[in-house]
C-alpha cells in the first residue's frame, strides 16, 4: 500500500460536499482508504491516527483542503487525487441548485420557527460552544451534534444550562427522543411508559427498538453525550435527564445506559436514585451490574424495562426478545459443522461503539480467549494496526481513524463493504459478526449496500447480522431482515444474540 496526500490552498468546502467526495474515492477500485478535510488541528491528528497524514501537510493551515489517499499502487493513488477536483465541482453542483430555504443563523431559524424550544447544533467543533451558547441565551434546550468541543466548554455549558433549567444534551450527542421526535441517529419507536437516559447513541437506538418491537414505547430518550459521565463533566445532564423523567408522569420505568460511569458521578447517581420512586433498570456495560434491577448487556436492560412495566415475569417476554434465537445452539452447530480445517476466528465489523463494547464482554463471558480490538476496553488487546485483524478481532468502524473526512459507517457502507469481504478471504476467518443500525440519520437502504458482498462471503465464512430498527423506520426492519437473510446472513434478535452465536462459533472451532 501506498498513501500520498495533496493540499489545496486557501479551498474551503462544507463537511458535507467533503464526505461526500471522500465517499466517492473511496469506491475507486483498489483504493483502501480516503479522506478529504479541511486542514485545522483535529482533522490533522485524526489523519495522523488513520495513518493518511503525509509530510505535505506539515505547513497546512485550517483554510487549506487536505487529500489523503491510501491505494495498492502509486499510479491508483494519482488517479484518486486528479479525480478530487471533478468530483468536487460535481457534489458542489449538486449541492448549490437546490431550492430548499436554510436560514444561516439561529436568528433567522427563529424567524421561521419561532415557537422552537429546542436547537439541534452541528457545526464544527471549535465554533459549536458558542452556538450552544447563542442558543442557551435565547432560552433554547440544545442537542449539540458536533465532536472535537473543548471539555472545559462541555463543562461551562451545562454548568450554565442547569442553572437556567436547560438541557445540553451533548457534544457528540448522536440519538435523543423528545417528545415522541426522533433526533438525529434515532428510530421510529412507540410511545409508552419507559424513559431512557442514555450516554451512549447506539446503546439508546439498541434499547428503544428492542422496548418497541416487544411490544412497549419510549416517553423521552434524553442522550447526554459520553463525556457526560466522566468527573470532569459530573454527570450534569446525565442526573437532570434522570431527575426529569422521575417527574414525569407518563414515565413508570426508567432506564440508564452507558459505559461505566467514573466514580464521582456513579456516587451522585446512586444519591439521586435513592430519591426515585419509579423502578430503574441500569446497564453501565463492562461494570457489576447496580441494584436489583441491573444488566450487563442492553438487550438484557430492554426486555426487564419491559417486563417491569407490564408487571410480567422476565421469562414471559424473553422469546419475543430472542426472535427465534432460542435456536442459539442449533445454529452453533450448523455453523460450526459447515467450516473447513482451520476456520476458528470471529471477526466483528461494528459501526456502533457501544455494540463494540457489548461484543468484547459477550466474547470474555463465554471464555474467548485471542481478542483484539481497535477500542479495547476491557480484556482484548489494542490492535497495533486498526486496518488490520488479529486471530479474533472487533472493530469500531465509528471511531475516529475511520471516520475522518467520511459520513458515520451507519450512513456510508463503503469501508465496511471491504473490510468484508477481505476477511471473508482469510482462511482462518470462520464468521464476520455485523450490526446494521436503522432509523432516521441512516443508509435509506442497507440491504442493498450489504447484498453482493454478504452473498460473495458466505460462500466462504458464515456472517451473523444483527438489526438495530423497527417496521417503522424508514427503511422498515422486516424488509432489511428479509433482504439480508436472502441474501446468506444469519440474522439474530438483538447484538447480544449475535455476538453470542458468534463467540461461541469461535471458541468451540478454537478448541479444535
Amino acid at each position: 500500500m501506498v498513501v500520498v496526500g495533496r493540499i489545496k490552498k486557501g479551498a474551503y468546502f462544507d463537511s458535507v460536499t467533503l464526505m461526500n467526495v471522500a465517499r466517492e474515492l473511496s469506491y475507486m477500485e483498489g483504493v483502501a482508504d480516503a479522506a478529504v478535510v479541511m486542514g485545522t488541528d483535529e482533522n490533522r491528528a485524526i489523519l495522523s491516527a488513520a495513518d493518511l497524514l503525509t509530510s505535505e501537510f506539515e505547513n497546512s493551515s485550517d483554510t487549506d483542503l487536505l487529500i489523503g489517499v491510501r491505494a495498492e499502487t502509486d499510479e491508483i493513488a494519482e488517479a484518486a487525487l486528479i479525480a478530487v477536483d471533478e468530483l468536487l465541482e460535481n457534489v458542489r453542483g449538486t449541492v448549490d441548485d437546490g431550492e430548499a430555504f436554510t436560514p444561516r443563523s439561529l436568528d433567522g431559524a427563529l424567524d421561521v420557527v419561532p415557537d422552537a424550544n429546542l436547537a439541534l447544533i452541528s457545526v464544527a467543533g471549535r465554533y459549536a460552544g458558542d452556538v450552544a451558547a447563542r442558543a442557551l441565551d435565547r432560552g433554547l434546550h440544545v442537542m449539540l451534534f458536533s465532536d472535537n468541543v473543548p471539555l472545559e466548554t462541555e463543562v461551562e455549558l451545562k454548568t450554565r444550562a442547569h442553572g437556567l433549567g436547560l438541557f445540553v444534551m451533548g457534544p457528540d450527542c448522536g440519538t435523543a427522543i423528545i417528545n415522541g421526535v426522533p433526533l438525529g441517529f434515532a428510530n421510529a419507536v412507540n410511545r409508552g411508559p419507559i424513559g431512557i437516559v442514555a450516554a451512549s447513541g447506539t446503546g439508546l437506538q439498541e434499547v428503544s427498538t428492542l422496548v418497541s418491537n416487544l411490544g412497549s414505547g419510549i416517553s423521552q430518550a434524553v442522550g447526554t453525550g459520553g463525556h457526560d459521565v466522566v468527573n470532569a463533566v459530573g454527570g450534569v445532564t446525565f442526573l437532570d435527564g434522570l431527575e426529569a423523567l422521575a417527574d414525569d408522569a407518563e414515565t413508570e420505568v426508567i432506564v440508564l445506559v452507558s459505559k461505566p460511569p467514573d466514580g464521582e458521578v456513579l456516587d451522585r447517581i446512586r444519591k439521586k436514585l435513592a430519591k426515585i420512586e419509579q423502578p430503574v433498570v441500569s446497564v453501565f456495560l463492562g461494570t457489576e451490574p447496580e441494584g436489583p434491577n441491573g444488566c450487563r448487556t442492553l438487550a438484557e436492560a430492554a426486555f426487564r424495562a419491559v417486563t417491569v412495566a407490564v408487571g410480567r415475569e422476565p421469562d414471559g417476554v424473553r422469546g419475543l426478545l430472542l426472535g427465534g434465537d432460542d435456536r442459539e445452539a442449533e445454529l452453533v452447530e450448523r455453523i460450526v459443522a459447515e467450516r473447513s480445517n482451520g476456520q476458528r476466528y470471529v471477526r466483528a465489523l461494528m459501526s456502533g461503539g457501544t455494540f463494540a463494547s457489548e461484543a468484547e464482554i459477550v466474547f470474555a463471558d463465554l471464555g474467548l480467549n485471542d481478542v483484539h480490538s481497535n477500542v479495547p476496553s476491557g480484556r482484548a488487546t489494542k490492535l497495533d494496526d486498526p486496518l488490520r485483524s488479529v486471530a479474533n478481532t472487533i472493530v469500531d468502524l465509528g471511531s475516529d481513524e475511520f471516520t475522518v473526512g467520511r459520513p458515520h459507517p451507519m450512513i456510508d457502507y463503503s469501508l465496511r463493504v471491504k473490510r468484508i469481504a477481505g476477511e471473508a478471504n482469510d482462511p482462518d476467518v470462520a464468521v464476520i459478526l455485523l450490526d446494521v443500525v436503522l432509523g432516521y440519520g441512516s443508509n435509506l437502504d442497507p440491504a442493498s449496500e450489504l447484498d453482493q458482498v454478504i452473498r460473495d462471503a458466505v460462500s466462504k465464512v458464515a456472517v451473523v447480522c444483527s438489526i438495530t430498527g423497527t417496521d417503522r423506520d424508514p427503511q422498515n426492519r422486516r424488509a432489511v431482515h428479509e433482504a439480508l437473510e436472502g441474501a446468506g446472513a444469519i440474522i439474530a434478535g438483538s447484538n447480544l444474540s449475535a455476538c453470542r452465536i458468534a463467540g461461541l462459533v469461535a471458541r468451540k472451532l478454537g478448541v479444535k
